[in-house]
């Protein structure tokens, strides 16, 4: 492995196969509220005072951008259609991962919080805190298709953003090309990070953490009414995080902060406002050596203990406004702006030393990159009918604006010391050599018309984008610049047709399309790269069990994408490299399985079964007509929980235990390396006081683990290897009032 690509690895290992810098633009949003029921009317009582005093208000009609729940089972979200659309009506896979879940699994990265959800592969890239990259039937989705509060978290280079599970009501998730609604995205899905908003009724929580790795945390979660006279309510959570990890010199240290707060004038108006701060300190490689002969990762750290600092500060506020004008039209505009900073220090050992094989050479790095992003999404929402067919019909118009900033130099760290590992050497002051500045607006127009007809509802929707791309590079030694200019369009659509039974049944067909425009340029072209297309048929069921908490899906899929990218040696003028080429077709099908109940007698369970037949038709020389790499045919889970009742003599204790499997998969695209099969487990326990005495009402410990058997096998990506993360365990300590 020569200096440059060893370089080119530390930077972009994470994402290796398929990484687009930047599908970074457009999408569109949650909406506020919980639907009301029925529609309740204001009440005023008069105190003392004279003052008035205004009851709880519930907004008819709302279409929120919470999950609508049932313990473990999610009913309805915002996420698949714009409106608050029942799952089972949702002419697509869909499904959640509710805020019950949370408490019981007590998720500590986004990855363990979407690790029990169909389709999803975590873990592809091994241990490694810096990001949360994952991928969906078959394809990656860190770049396209993380959503924050059905607007776009957008990402470019290093620069994402991190996800803070404790900040989070749930996590909706809809697979399959969908930028008939949301622009910009890619082929496998997206996945909505739903933000904690405030709640009309008090609630108070504190938590104290401790763990594996020396990991100290302190949280805090307070909401309720501002005052018990005026329709303000808010929200605050916070943390602070002093941890290391099973790595040396990749601490997860994190501060982080989240003020909300609603308003809500009358039963048709609301607004919403919602903040962040965090800073999270982790290292700037968690990267195992990989021997170079056998192409086997070994035990040793990759980087430099005295060099290996990675500081991310973000920020992020926005809205969400909604007005109802009249019975028929409902005005939304929902906003964010968000900004990140992250500076990181990096060092990467490659290759044996040509005089002395017991050191390990090491190269090394310096970064500083700066995104700031402004998106805004309006809609209108008409309900109407024509004759028998009943419409709820959506247009919206969204922009996106992202600014993307790096600033990068390369140098040299000293070698590793086989023989004294985990020592830090000193590495020699390195200048910035290079600058990227990269600007891009996205605007879209969507229409959508959800349609029903006695038993019989068919959705259609449709998208036209424009993207603008101006990307600056500046040579800081040689003192030049390029710069290279790009425009993309695109149209996408969305048909689908579902039938309710009698007895609850719900068959679906669909038809969808997605596009990702590719920031950059081709070197081997010197040609901008074209969008990323794909289409998808997807046929499937749902069935929410009549009298039974329960909802049973299952879905069949066929995805064809395009234009892929992928890292291949190329012989450029200046000799080999490895840089991205535009040539890629990848097809993935395949059948998910997913069940999801919480019963009266304390039982609540999630299980999935995946087949994900993923292959290469066009790409580099070797691989076509090969598996994409680190994709298993085959994975399953499940997780259940179950809290004794009243009646049996151990009240107040719960159980959970889960198992994921996930089957062999390819290490590279050429398929000349294999990944092995590996079940984890993972388990809690928990203890309500309250069973002791009413007097410890709201006190409990709960007890989590993930990898318990601490299964540290490794784990190959677009032939680079690293190894499982190891055991966690956690022990919680929460009092609510």
């Amino acid at each position: 492995m020569s200096t440059a690509e060893s370089c080119k690895l530390m930077k972009v290992h994470v994402f290796a196969r398929s990484l687009r810098a930047a599908a970074l633009t457009g999408a569109a949003m949650a909406h506020l509220f919980l639907p009301a029921a029925a529609q309740d009317t204001v009440t005023e009582n008069q105190p003392d005072d004279g003052a008035t005093v205004l009851q709880e208000i519930v907004v008819k009609g709302g279409s929120g951008g919470v999950i609508q729940a049932d313990g473990y089972v999610g009913k309805s979200s915002a996420t698949g259609a714009k409106t608050d659309t029942p799952f089972i009506e949702t002419p697509q896979s869909i499904s959640s991962v509710t805020e019950q879940q949370l408490k019981d699994r007590n998720p500590q990265t986004l990855l363990d919080t979407i690790a029990y959800t169909p389709g999803t592969r975590v873990g592809a890239y091994g241990f490694d805190p810096r990001f949360d990259s994952f991928t969906v039937r078959g394809f990656d989705v860190t770049y396209t298709g993380v959503f924050r509060d059905n607007l776009r978290q957008p990402g470019a280079g290093s620069s994402l953003f991190k996800t803070e599970p404790y900040g989070l009501e749930g996590v909706s998730i809809l697979r399959g090309p969908s930028s008939a609604l949301y622009g910009a995205s890619g082929a496998g899905g997206l996945y909505n990070l739903i933000t904690k908003r405030p709640t009309e009724d008090p609630y108070h929580e504190l938590q104290l953490q401790y763990g594996t790795q020396q990991r100290y945390q302190s949280q805090f979660d307070f909401s309720g009414p501002v005052n018990d006279r005026d329709p303000f309510y808010y929200r605050l959570t916070g943390l602070y995080r002093d941890a290391n990890t099973e790595q040396i010199s990749v601490p997860d240290d994190r501060v982080y902060i989240a003020p909300a707060f609603t308003w809500k004038p009358d039963e048709d108006t609301k607004l919403t406002i919602l903040g962040e701060y965090s800073r999270t300190k982790t290292g700037g490689t968690a990267a195992y050596y990989n021997d170079p002969v056998t192409g086997e990762v070994t035990d040793y750290f990759a980087g430099n203990p005295a060099f290996n600092d990675s500081v991310q500060n973000q920020g992020r506020i926005g809205y969400e406004f909604e007005h109802r004008l009249n019975d028929t039209f409902v005005f939304r505009q929902n906003a964010r702006f968000s900004t990140l900073n992250i500076d990181t220090d990096w060092a990467f050992a490659y290759a044996p030393n040509a005089v002395d094989p017991t050191l390990l050479d090491r190269s090394a790095g310096t970064f500083d990159e700066r995104l700031t992003a402004f998106v805004i999404d309006n809609q209108l929402e008409a309900k109407f009918e024509t004759g028998d067919i009943d419409h709820t019909l959506l247009a919206g118009l969204d922009l996106t604006r992202l600014r993307w900033r790096s600033l990068d130099g390369r140098g040299v760290s000293p070698p590793l010391d086989t023989n004294n590992p985990n020592a830090g050497a000193s590495v020699p002051h390195i200048d910035f050599q290079t600058r990227t500045v990269q600007d891009q607006w996205q605007a879209g127009t969507y229409l959508q018309d959800q349609m029903r007809y006695d038993a019989w509802l068919l959705t259609l929707g449709g998208r036209y984008d424009w993207v603008w791309t101006d990307t600056e590079n500046t040579d800081l030694v040689a003192d030049t610049v390029d710069t290279v200019s790009q425009k993309d369009n695109e149209f996408s659509g969305r048909i689908g047709l579902s039938y309710e039974t009698d007895f609850g049944l719900v068959p679906y067909v669909s038809y969808s399309t997605a596009f990702a425009p590719n920031a950059g340029i081709n070197r081997e072209t010197n040609a901008p790269f074209k969008p990323t297309e794909s289409e998808q048929e997807e046929i499937g069921v749902k069935y929410l069990l009549p009298d039974s908490n329960t909802m049973l899906s299952a879905a069949l899929f066929n995805i064809d994408q395009k234009n892929s990218l992928y890292y291949e040696v190329v012989n450029l003028p200046s000799g080999p490299e490895n840089i991205q080429v535009q040539r890629g077709k990848i097809r993935s099908r395949g059948l998910e399985i997913e069940a999801n109940t919480s019963l009266d007698n304390g039982l609540s369970l999630v299980a999935s079964y995946t087949f994900t037949d993923a292959k290469i038709l066009e790409g580099p020389t070797g691989t076509v007509g090969n598996y994409v790499s680190s994709v298993p045919k085959h994975m399953a889970s499940l997780w259940a929980n179950y809290k004794f009742q009243e009646s049996s003599p151990v009240y107040g204790m719960g159980f959970g235990f889960g198992a994921r499997y996930i089957g062999k998969s390819y290490g590279n695209d050429e398929n000349t390396t294999e990944n092995g099969a590996r079940v984890l487990f993972d388990a809690a326990v928990s203890y309500d006081f309250a069973a002791l005495d009413k007097k410890y009402d709201g006190l409990s410990l709960q007890v989590n683990a993930t990898n318990l058997l601490d299964r540290r096998e490794p784990v190959c990506s677009a032939g680079f290897c690293y190894r499982d993360q190891g055991r966690s365990v956690i022990g919680t300590l929460r009092y609510t009032w």
